[in-house]
C-alpha cells in the first residue's frame, strides 16, 4: 500500500485523509484515486487534510474524552508538519440518533442537539448551537479548529455534517449499521424465522435523512477545492427520506427472508433487545459462512448492541429530514437515492467477501 500511495503522490493537490479504515475515511479514498494523477496525490507534501476518525464506545459519555483530544493533537501535529496546507476538511456529523438509555445521556454525537430543543426542520448549517448541559463534542472539535486556524492564518477549513451513514468498512465495529442489519435478516433466514421489527410501532413509522459515503466523499472533496466553499460548513443527506419499514421490507426481498408469518409491530409492541438476541447467534453465523461464504469474523456482538440505538433510539420522537441546499445552492450537484445506498451497500460487503453472495 506504501508504494502505491507514493506513486501517486504527484498530483498538485496532495491528501492526507485520517480514519481511512472507517466507513468516510474509506469512502475519500476511493473517490481520490480515481481521480487523474495530474489532479490528486496522497501521502506526500500534503495540502488537504480531511479528518473522519472517530473512537466510538458504546458508552456515551465517554465520547468527548476520546474524540476531543484525538482532533485537536491531530490537528495541532498536522499543523506543524505540513507547510503547505490548503484546507482542512473536519467530519462532524448530524446523526439523527440520540443516546442508548442505559448509558449516560449528557454526551452524544448529533451537532444540533434536535433532541434536547424544538428545531424548525431541517436545520441549516447556521442553525445556532445547542447551549443546554449536555456534552456535544463536535463543538469542542470545531472550537479547537476554529483558533488552530486563527492562529496559522495560512489555510482554510470545511466542515461536513452528515446524517446518519450507510456505507462500506472493513473495520467490523464502530458505527455501522448496514452490516449487522445484514447478518440479522440472513441468521433469520437461516433459521427459518421472519425477520422481526426489533423497535417500536413509533420507530416502525420514523421518517429519517440518511448519508451515502460515496456522497460524502463526493461532497467532500468538492468542498475543498473551491474557493466559494472556503470556511464553510456543510450538511450532507441523500436526495431523499426513507422511511424505516418500507427499507424492512425491501431488505428482506433483497435477503430472501421468509415473511409468511411476519406481523407488523403494534402499539403494545416491544422493542427487542438485539444484544441479547445475538449471544447465542455466532454459530449460526459461522455455518452460514461455512455454506456460502462470508467472514466468520465479521460477527461482532457489540455491533448487534447498537443495532438497539439505530433501531429504536430513546429520545429521538419525531421526523428529522436534512438538506444540503446550501451546497445545492453553491453548485455541487451529486444526489443519492437512499434505498438504492443500502442495497449498494449490501453489494459492496457480498463483493468484498464479507457477506455471503445473496
Amino acid at each position: 500500500m506504501t508504494s502505491l500511495l507514493e506513486h501517486r503522490a504527484r498530483g498538485s493537490n496532495v491528501a492526507f485523509v485520517a480514519g481511512a479504515n472507517g466507513i468516510s475515511g474509506s469512502a475519500i479514498i476511493d473517490h481520490l484515486v480515481k481521480q487523474p494523477d495530474s489532479e490528486w496525490g496522497l501521502c506526500k507534501n500534503v495540502t488537504h487534510v480531511f479528518f473522519t476518525s472517530y473512537v466510538h464506545d458504546n458508552d456515551f459519555s465517554v465520547l468527548h474524552v476520546k474524540n476531543g483530544p484525538l482532533f485537536c493533537n491531530f490537528l495541532e501535529a498536522t499543523d506543524l508538519a505540513c507547510p503547505g496546507l490548503k484546507r482542512v476538511v473536519l467530519q462532524t456529523g448530524a446523526k439523527v440518533r440520540a443516546s442508548p438509555s442505559k448509558h449516560n445521556q449528557s454526551d452524544n454525537c448529533q451537532h444540533y442537539g434536535f433532541q434536547y430543543r424544538d428545531l424548525n426542520t431541517p436545520p441549516v448549517e447556521d442553525t445556532p448551537r445547542y447551549t443546554g448541559p449536555e456534552n456535544i463534542f463536535y463543538y469542542e472539535q470545531e472550537d479547537d479548529l476554529f483558533a488552530i486556524q486563527k492562529r496559522r492564518n495560512t489555510w482554510n477549513y470545511n466542515i461536513i455534517r452528515p446524517w446518519g451513514i450507510i456505507g462500506f468498512s472493513w473495520q467490523y465495529l464502530g458505527i455501522n449499521e448496514t452490516l449487522p442489519i445484514a447478518q440479522y435478516f440472513l441468521i433469520c433466514r437461516e433459521l427459518g424465522q421472519s425477520p422481526k421489527w426489533p423497535g417500536t410501532l413509533e420507530s416502525w413509522n420514523r421518517v429519517e435523512s440518511q448519508s451515502y459515503a460515496p456522497g460524502i466523499a463526493d461532497l467532500t472533496i468538492w468542498a475543498a477545492t473551491h474557493d466559494q466553499c472556503k470556511d464553510e460548513a456543510f450538511n450532507h443527506v441523500n436526495s431523499d427520506v426513507i422511511v424505516w419499514k418500507h427499507l424492512w421490507h425491501l431488505l428482506a426481498e433483497y435477503f430472501k427472508a421468509p415473511m409468511a408469518d411476519f406481523e407488523a409491530p403494534t402499539a403494545e409492541t416491544k422493542s427487542i433487545d438485539l444484544a441479547e438476541w445475538a449471544k447465542d447467534k455466532k454459530s449460526t453465523w459461522e455455518k452460514i459462512v461455512a455454506k456460502s461464504g462470508g467472514d466468520a469474523e465479521a460477527f461482532q456482538l457489540d455491533a448487534f448492541a447498537l443495532m438497539n440505538w439505530y433501531i429504536t433510539p430513546s429520545l429521538q420522537k419525531g421526523p428529522f429530514p436534512g438538506t444540503s441546499s446550501k451546497a445545492h445552492d453553491l453548485g455541487w450537484q451529486r444526489s443519492d437515492d437512499t434505498y438504492r445506498a443500502w442495497l449498494g451497500t449490501m453489494r459492496a460487503y457480498e463483493n468484498a467477501g464479507v457477506l455471503p453472495m445473496s
